[in-house]
């Protein structure tokens, strides 16, 4: 076997081209990245409920008709009950075929037709809540798709949610260091993950005139996460 030496320019060019790799890994940032989650529990203030009127017909032009009619009679409840105009907002409608379900035929027969709209409300007097579901059932309404609890300025508890969760971050960042043996450095970056206000839901069902509508506000949480990347330090 023959034996080619190198020539001294061969080994300082294998030697440079060996150096960025060599460089590269030296400057990796030594980083801990963590997530914390800041919650802030408060009584609310106000309530969102979603009414709604179904009607149905053996024509589409009937059923949406008498939609129409029980919905306005709805508002105009709702605002002889002290409902700011401003504070009723449409929230869905629908016209919907009706079949034969008992026939066999593959391709079923239509029967009639099913009118559906909803409204969204917000009641600001959370004492006045079940009164209003009243009033609206009692004018027309024959569904309750939704009931929900949130507060009127959430500004302030999602400033103290988010510093909560800047804390619960430190917090972790030096649980981890400590258990890794190291320290907690300068934080590089911080980054929001979101935030949410939880309220109560009540499941969607139909009504009727003679049904009482107790109502309990509870308490929300408003949640903030976000993402610290901190350096690692010696």
């Amino acid at each position: 076997m023959t034996v080619i030496p190198l020539c001294r320019a061969t080994v300082l060019g294998l030697a440079l081209l060996a150096a960025p790799a060599v460089q590269a890994q030296s400057t990796q940032p030594r980083q801990i990245t963590v997530t914390g989650e800041g919650s802030i529990d408060v009584t609310p203030d106000m309530a969102v409920v979603q009414i709604g009127v179904t009607e149905e017909a053996e024509k589409a032009a009937d059923a949406v008709a008498a939609m129409n009619a029980g919905m306005t009679a709805v508002m105009a409840e709702l605002t002889a009950a002290g409902i700011d105009p401003k504070d009723i907002q449409t929230g869905s409608l629908r016209l919907d075929q009706r079949y034969d379900q008992s026939s066999s035929d593959p391709q079923p027969r239509v029967v009639g037709y099913s009118a559906s709209i909803s409204v969204n409300v917000r009641v600001l007097a959370l004492d006045k809540v079940g009164e209003i579901i009243g009033a609206a059932v009692s004018s027309g309404a024959n569904r309750l798709e939704g009931l929900s609890f949130d507060v009127q300025d959430r500004a302030p508890l999602l400033a103290e949610a988010r510093k909560a969760a800047v804390a619960d971050a430190m917090a972790r960042a030096d649980l981890y260091a400590g258990a890794a043996g190291v320290t907690v450095g300068a934080v590089q970056s911080i980054s929001e993950q979101g935030w949410s206000s939880q309220p109560n839901p009540a499941p969607m069902f139909r009504m009727d005139a003679a049904m009482a509508v107790p109502v309990a506000a509870g308490q929300i949480s408003v949640q903030a996460s976000v993402t610290v990347v901190y350096a690692i330090g010696e």
